[in-house]
């Protein structure tokens, strides 16, 4: 298999001795990607077992992977997307721990089972809805960025069905959604314990939120602190620049 394609280049991982590839043309994962990886908590023990739902060309289990020991599972419902993955986690020497699997997350189920999971986690499309302008003009990244493959409750419905009791959820979304996301977590027993608001400068209006839920949890929701991205002078943050740095 030839590692990159025409539209393709092998990016660094940020702070990560790891490499991705990315196409312009498909799809490069934002900072979303990067804050829910540094909020999910997880344990370094093999035994443990994740699935990054919507996982895109797989940069989630590839931060995950520097996190922990436990085996990872990608689902992305796009066919190239996943072999992109594919290929970076072949560059990475990560087989043994990362598994990249190209099926509509709703068969998630049916295709590596129920309640078997420790850690979901998902950056899943954020719009509703979407013109027919911009399907046609990149389909791939009107299915990453609008709900036409999945909706929200799919999401939330099918992180629930695969999580143990007491597995925990993390997902990233706008502070739009935030009241959807919340009922949406309780209707499937995913009882919401951790939120974080994201803001891309200090004074600006939140842009982003991130959230944990625990399945079957007692309620107990804890707000931590606000999480600013950008300076005024456009640099990053130190707490930014040691996530994306290390």
């Amino acid at each position: 298999m030839d590692l990159l394609k025409e539209d393709e280049r092998l990016d660094y991982l940020l702070g990560e001795n790891l490499k991705i590839i990315q196409s312009p043309k498909v799809f490069s994962f934002s900072l979303d990607a990067v804050l829910l990886s540094n909020f999910t908590s997880v344990s370094k023990s093999p035994k443990r077992k994740i699935v990054d739902l919507c996982s895109g060309n797989g940069v989630i289990p590839l931060f995950l992977s520097v996190k922990t020991s436990a085996q990872i599972i990608g689902v992305e419902i796009q066919e190239r997307l996943c072999e992109m993955a594919i290929r970076s986690v072949q560059y990475n020497k990560l087989e043994s721990q990362i598994q990249m699997m190209n099926f509509d997350l709703k068969e998630a189920v049916k295709r590596i089972g129920s309640e078997k999971y420790d850690v979901i986690t998902c950056n899943p499309p954020y719009f509703q809805s979407f013109t027919e302008n911009e399907l046609n003009e990149n389909e791939h990244f009107t299915i990453a960025r609008h709900e036409i493959r999945c909706t929200l409750e799919d999401v939330v419905q099918v992180s629930s069905q695969l999580l143990k009791q007491g597995g925990k959820a993390n997902f990233v979304h706008r502070p739009g959604r935030l009241i959807d996301l919340i009922m949406l977590m309780r209707k499937f027993r995913l009882e919401p314990k951790r939120l974080q608001f994201i803001y891309p400068k200090q004074g600006k209006e939140a842009n982003m939120i991130l959230i944990e839920g625990i399945k079957d949890g007692k309620a107990d929701l804890k707000v931590l602190p606000p999480f600013v991205v950008y300076q005024d002078d456009n640099e990053y943050t130190e707490e930014m620049r040691k996530i994306v740095y290390g």
